[in-house]
């Protein structure tokens, strides 16, 4: 059995169903989705609606993203900013234009159901954005973090990378988990579009809200497979 990590989709809905065949997923795998499945993108929906089946027929695992704690907010009524539009909300706003109540309720509910991040027994942590709690995720208090935060992929970034984790400066942040699996934070902003690792943080965000690449990773092998986005 493989464990395929799966980055930002952001409504790529035909890049999610190439990726997932390049990678030539079996019910055998287990799949942890990073979030942010909505916004930006034209289909949200139609990923909503194949996250949905694949629950039937995959084991899987679907983290929350801040999108997707925003399209819920919006599937359920609540007023919506122009920020939120400006960020991806308009298309998910269109998106969902003729959707009935009953139509959205199945959404809702796959959205209200996604976990916040994912601890395996190796030690391995998966989640959409970070933390900021020294003691690591049990101790963060405000849980909406694991969601929002973008200080521990800078972190991650911002330190050195021959500093050995027994340095009295190295953060401990870094130091409480063999593996960190994230998104949120675009590689393109560091001029890429391939998975990035840092501080055995890694970033699988490539860019699929922004027509790059959308990005599945075997975690044992580090082998990954693309497909290129297109909803201009």
């Amino acid at each position: 059995m493989r464990t395929l990590v799966i980055g930002d989709i952001h409504g790529a809905y035909a890049a999610l169903l190439e990726v997932l065949e390049r990678a030539r997923v079996t019910p055998d795998d287990l799949l942890i989705f990073l979030g942010d499945y909505a916004d930006r993108g034209k289909h949200t929906p139609e990923v909503l609606d194949k996250l949905i089946a694949l629950q039937q027929t995959h084991q899987m695992i679907c983290l929350r993203g801040n999108h997707d704690a925003l399209c819920c907010d919006f599937l359920l009524g609540k007023p919506m900013s122009d920020l939120w539009r400006s960020h991806g909300g308009k298309a998910t706003e269109e998106a969902y234009k003729h959707y009935s109540k009953e139509d959205k309720q199945p959404h809702i509910d796959f959205l209200q159901s996604l976990k916040n991040y994912l601890l395996d027994g190796q030690n391995r942590l998966f989640l959409h954005a970070g933390f900021t709690d020294r003691g690591g995720v049990a101790h963060e208090f405000f849980t909406e973090n694991f969601y929002w935060d973008r200080t521990l992929w800078e972190l991650a970034l911002a330190t050195p990378e021959g500093m050995p984790a027994t340095d009295p400066y190295y953060p401990k942040r870094l130091s409480l988990y063999k593996e960190i699996y994230i998104g949120h934070t675009p590689t393109l902003l560091y001029g890429t579009d391939q998975p990035m690792c840092r501080h055995h943080v890694w970033n699988l965000d490539t860019g699929a809200g922004f027509n790059s690449r959308l990005t599945i990773m075997d975690i044992e092998t580090k082998e990954y497979w693309q497909a290129a986005v297109n909803e201009k």
